[in-house]
């Protein structure tokens, strides 16, 4: 199966928006090669700002050149672009509801070899407390290409997660990304598996494998945690009865957070989470995902133990 990096196909699609926008800006670290954001400093010198490893500036500069009518685009390492500068997001960017489109790679777990001190396992859970932010974590290189679109093109703060690793590519040339909407990959009737990020195509893999043993899973990409899309999941557990969800993050402050807590308050469902319950360590980022249990092997353990607790 063909695959990318989030991260790549974030960068060339940002340079073919520099093309057709030049009120688009790039505020980034020294990691722009790692970031893809490269490609548009390259092209578009006049309209690119580095500023070392200054994440606290890069989000005040962003929200300036953003009040100055610009669509400033601000791309660094997601432990970095996300913990470091929280509070220069929050007041410079989420309260005045700043032009301002985050754009953080080498997020999760898979960042791997770095260690648990450049791996963000907290960033969705800071970025989904910000009231207004479009929060989008997406699934593969189209996804992600499509995201940066749509927030170039939709005024307001965004936050987008784009991982280091590879991953499959599931979505087709026919693929059209709706802000606020999730995407239902496939639909089943036994229980649902609610996922984002590279959790995506595991949990297409598990679902492929229950099937074998006649379980019928429906999939949710679960891309836009916020705006959630609060019908398609309460439709859900209404159909399905049981979810899982799967996430590369921690497992508090992410999408089982916002899941559970739609569904408490309006469908109460049994749930089982696949997520991170730790900080990790160093090492090669198939092995972490075995090792910390975000695998599709995983995720049909979850269906299985779930189905047991469904009235």
């Amino acid at each position: 199966m063909e695959s990318i990096a989030t991260r790549e196909a974030f960068g060339k699609a940002l340079l073919e928006l520099g093309h057709e926008n030049n009120d688009v800006v790039v505020v980034g670290g020294d990691l722009n090669v790692s970031t893809f954001a490269h490609l548009f400093g390259h092209e578009f010198p006049d309209r690119f700002f580095d500023f070392g490893p200054a994440e606290q500036n890069i989000m005040s500069v962003a929200a300036g050149l953003a009040s100055c009518g610009k669509i400033a685009v601000a791309t660094t390492f997601a432990v970095f672009g996300t913990g470091r500068p929280f509070d220069q997001i929050r007041m410079q960017i989420a309260q005045p509801h700043a032009n301002v489109k985050i754009v953080c790679s080498h997020a999760g777990l898979t960042v791997g070899e770095d260690g648990s001190s450049a791996q963000s396992i907290e960033d969705i859970g800071l970025m989904c407390t910000l009231p207004g932010f479009n929060v989008i974590i997406p699934s593969d290189g189209p996804e992600a290409a499509q995201a940066i679109k749509t927030a170039i093109e939709t005024p307001g703060p965004f936050y987008i997660r784009t991982s280091r690793a590879s991953s499959p590519i599931i979505h087709d040339k026919n693929y059209k990304f709706e802000l606020g909407k999730a995407e239902v990959l496939h639909n089943g009737n036994d229980a649902t598996i609610l996922a984002c990020g590279i959790m995506v195509s595991a949990a297409l893999e598990a679902k492929d494998n229950l099937l074998k043993s006649g379980i019928d899973c429906s999939v949710i990409n679960l891309s836009n945690l916020s705006p959630l899309d609060t019908e398609t999941i309460l439709n859900q557990a209404n159909k399905t009865g049981a979810f899982v969800t799967a996430e590369e993050h921690y497992i508090r402050g992410g999408l089982n957070s916002l899941v559970s807590q739609l569904i408490t308050s309006n469908h109460p469902i049994p749930i089982e989470s696949v997520a991170l319950t730790s900080y990790g360590e160093s090492g090669e980022s198939s092995e972490l995902l075995e090792k910390y249990n975000l695998t599709a092997a995983s995720i049909e353990n979850a269906v299985q133990k779930v189905m047991q607790r469904k009235v």
